[in-house]
């Protein structure tokens, strides 16, 4: 907890990108954070992690590509492509350090916070079970060790 917010009374909290998924996640049934250290630069990883319509589609192990096709500051809009040919409208936030993108049966997370000498990355997502506000739970942890190992091979 950082403090006091003065003009409400009520505790204030900053938290960095990666604990802020960390606890988005928790509140979603099914949903799993896969957590890593990267023995690279923050700025690196961070740019690297930006990148939506280019490098982040070879760190997601099942996306085949991202195109952005709305922004509005820290807003985006983007569609995606699964390598198995599905597609998503994905709406969401991205800033440095922080991405949580998600559509009606698609949520992609992913956070960097630097640590040290290096950075560490948390990654989370999955496919959402319709009509609940779920994550089906299968494959999510083997695809967030696939990402954080994808990502330490284009360090």
């Amino acid at each position: 907890m950082s403090g006091r917010d003065t003009t409400s009374g009520w505790p204030a909290a900053d938290l960095d990108p990666v604990r802020r998924l960390h606890v988005l996640a928790a509140g979603i049934p099914g949903a799993h954070v896969t957590e890593g250290f990267v023995a690279a630069p923050y700025d690196r990883v961070r740019a690297l992690l930006g990148e939506l319509e280019g490098e982040f589609g070879r760190i997601v192990p099942d996306m085949r590509g991202l195109r952005v096709v709305r922004r509005d500051g820290v807003r985006v809009e983007a569609l995606a492509r699964s390598k198995y040919g599905m597609r998503a409208r994905l709406r969401g936030e991205q800033r440095p350090g922080w991405c949580w993108l998600q559509s009606r049966f698609l949520l992609l997370g992913v956070a960097a916070a630097p640590d040290g000498d290096g950075t560490r990355v948390a990654f989370t997502g999955g496919v959402r079970v319709p009509g609940r506000a779920a994550l089906v739970p299968l494959g999510v942890r083997r695809e967030g060790e696939r990402s954080l190992r994808r990502l330490r091979e284009l360090l």
